[in-house]
């Protein structure tokens, strides 16, 4: 049997964004009902830093981890789109290495663990996202992506998963609706019964 943990923001701490629904953690716990079970310790508002607290939390039985982290983070970063055309690439660059050194050092964390562990990208279907945001977050789903790459951890790539407006909560755009809570965790609940973690190979699940 399987616990798996999810860790990270308001992707999987979604609850407060659809009343009457159910969260992503419900939806989760729904798909893998009959054979394993899910905690969220994922904190509404939490950037990629917060998630070594998340860890301190682990559950003894965990098994399995799944992060999805640094939207936050990139929201932190959006006054650089605002910024003049000569400023705006030094800004950015400094921005992808800041957030490449956190991201690096979350994951290292969350790896000494020693569990299998997927990472999740960030989605970029927002409804009246700007083309220029698109382009600021490949910057840091970049990262996300060669730091995963780089450990043989598979990848839930959420800009594939919720591609469609009705995927984001209708309270607050930015957050994925039921529908969308749906897709992650079919997801998820993909990478759990298909994905070969022994093999440190990475694969991408939509």
């Amino acid at each position: 049997m399987s616990h798996i943990v999810l860790l990270g923001d308001s992707i999987f701490d979604n609850a407060v964004y659809v009343p009457g629904e159910p969260p992503v953690i419900d939806q989760v716990r729904e798909r893998i009902a009959n054979t394993d079970s899910a905690t969220l310790l994922a904190v509404d508002g939490d950037i990629t830093s917060d998630v070594e607290n998340q860890l301190s939390r682990l559950p003894d039985d965990a098994t399995h981890l799944c992060i999805s982290v640094g939207g936050n983070d990139a929201l932190g970063k959006t006054h650089i789109l605002n910024s003049d055309g000569d400023s705006v690439v030094s800004e950015l660059t400094l921005a992808h290495e800041e957030f490449r050194s956190d991201y690096r050092a979350m994951l290292d964390k969350a790896c000494h663990h020693n569990k299998p562990t997927t990472a999740c990208t960030i989605y970029d279907s927002i409804p009246g996202l700007s083309r220029a945001a698109i382009m600021a977050l490949s910057v840091f789903n970049d990262t996300i992506l060669r730091e995963a790459f780089a450990r043989g951890i598979p990848v839930v790539d959420l800009r594939l998963v919720c591609s469609d407006a009705e995927d984001y909560s209708e309270l607050s755009p930015i957050e994925p609706s039921s529908v969308g809570g749906a897709k992650i965790a079919i997801a998820i609940s993909n990478v759990l019964q298909n994905h070969d973690f022994t093999s440190n190979r990475t694969a991408v699940y939509v």
